[in-house]
């Protein structure tokens, strides 16, 4: 039975691998890390002596730095239980691939590894004792009361923890304010949905700009608006395929209305992290993008014309009182069952994401919205950085105000990956951009589809 379920997986985690290669834009990247482009530094001074070794896998240069800081703070600040961290940084694709292989033949892995949000749900599937990772509830649990615990949720089954996220992604709506001010549109007096596309009625008519720009081959424009409303793709309980219920259908419905009356325009590029996308945001075209906190780095290294000119605050509710935000993209750094001292590396892991000091320094060193929620109001959280430079001081406000809208993904469920790419490759370019099918025709194509291999 456990060699079946691990075959499965591995298959499982190859098929999603290529259909993210093939669509030239997988959600690996951007969900992770801002600063996907850095290089990783060489390692520092010799691990002291007596120091055990620890292994670490990552898919993002800057995670490998990261990490390589907090082994080095734990050193000095626990000098009798000394690590030799030894991180190495991996394409996506090898990094899944790889620890999938090794875990399945029981040598390989290493001790603490990085698996993207998009492809937990090929390593958590199947009994509980056939997991490879290891439970994390006593580093979690004890401080629940102060975790946004949406975010683990995602990375959970079994009543079990399995992976620590670097960030809660809070989708938050980043918007120009030169344009709303040239259309005469106060942003504070959107407060729904409908509001927002009056505005953009509005902004079209006094300035000829479009007030959102919509993905035609990527989840990040749609996915949000849907999980503000408590839906998914699957029922995060009972693991049923709801993919093409009225929520979904509706509020797809709602995007494409909002191109058909040339309010909305369809991304260039088809996604927000294209060039083409970029180019056109930063000559000043579209007034808005919903989108998680962690986007805040597209702008400063991207669109450099609009620094100064734009500013965050939290999405538009579907109805008052209803939720302002969901939290999208991630990465589950877990323990694997490989792990030599499995004690040390929960501590350490604790230590540099889990604790005020490691979740703050997300914010500082990563430019992430930490997983913590009792931070806020830190000094070292409220002090200007490159992002409040160009955005304002408002985002520390919205990471504040979004954090009770943080709720659990269907993540975990097995067909989560496939489900996304057939969202991001199928329905969305023959709903809003070939208009093949109807939202109802396309969600439901693929609903079927999904239950046929459950």
């Amino acid at each position: 039975m456990k060699k079946k379920m691990i075959a499965i997986l591995l298959a499982a985690c190859t098929a999603f691998s290529l259909a993210a290669c093939a669509g030239g834009a997988m959600p690996a990247a951007p969900a992770a890390a801002p600063a996907e482009t850095a290089e990783a530094e060489e390692p520092g001074e010799a691990a002291p002596e007596g120091a055990t070794e620890l292994t670490f896998w990552t898919f993002q240069a800057a995670h490998q730095k990261f990490m390589e800081d907090a082994a080095a703070r734990w050193n000095e600040t626990y000098p009798d239980r000394p690590i030799d961290f030894k991180a190495e940084t991996l394409g996506y694709d090898d990094i899944h691939n790889n620890l999938m292989i090794s875990l399945q033949t029981g040598t390989g892995a290493p001790d603490i590894a990085d698996i993207e949000i998009s492809m937990y749900a090929n390593f958590i599937t199947g009994d509980e004792e056939s997991i490879p990772l290891v439970p994390l509830n006593d580093i979690i649990e004890p401080d629940k009361e102060n975790l946004i615990m949406g975010r683990f949720d995602n990375y959970a089954n079994h009543g079990n923890y399995y992976g620590v996220d670097y960030h809660v992604g809070a989708t938050c709506l980043m918007y120009n304010k030169e344009i709303f001010e040239e259309a005469g549109v106060d942003i504070n007096s959107i407060e729904t949905w409908d509001d927002f596309k009056e505005a953009g009625k509005v902004i079209r008519e006094k300035t000829g700009k479009y007030i959102m720009a919509c993905e035609t081959t990527e989840h990040w424009t749609y996915y949000p608006l849907i999980t503000e409303q408590g839906s998914d793709f699957f029922d995060p309980e009972t693991g049923d395929v709801i993919l093409d219920n009225q929520v979904n259908i509706d509020t797809l419905q709602w995007l494409l209305d909002g191109i058909n009356d040339d309010i909305f325009v369809e991304m260039p590029g088809g996604f927000c992290h294209s060039e083409e996308w970029y180019a056109y945001m930063n000559e000043g075209n579209v007034a808005s993008i919903g989108v998680p906190l962690w986007y805040l780095n597209r702008f400063t290294d991207y669109m450099p014309d609009l620094n100064g000119k734009m500013a965050v605050r939290t999405l538009p509710v579907w109805e008052k009182g209803g939720a302002n935000s969901a939290g999208l993209g991630g990465t589950g750094t877990s323990i694997t069952n490989q792990a030599k001292d499995v004690q040390l590396a929960k501590d350490f892991l604790y230590f540099a994401k889990i604790s005020r000091d490691g979740a703050i320094r997300t914010w500082t060193e990563l430019g992430f919205d930490p997983i913590r929620k009792d931070i806020y109001d830190d000094p070292a959280m409220t002090a200007p950085n490159r992002f409040t430079d160009y955005f304002g001081m408002e985002i520390y406000d919205v990471m504040d105000a979004t954090a009770d809208a943080i709720s659990k993904l269907s993540t975990s469920n097995p067909l989560y990956p496939e489900a996304l790419t057939r969202v991001q490759k199928t329905v969305m370019f023959n709903v809003l951009h070939d208009k093949s099918q109807t939202p109802e025709e396309s969600l439901k194509q693929c609903a079927d589809e999904l239950r046929a291999m459950q």
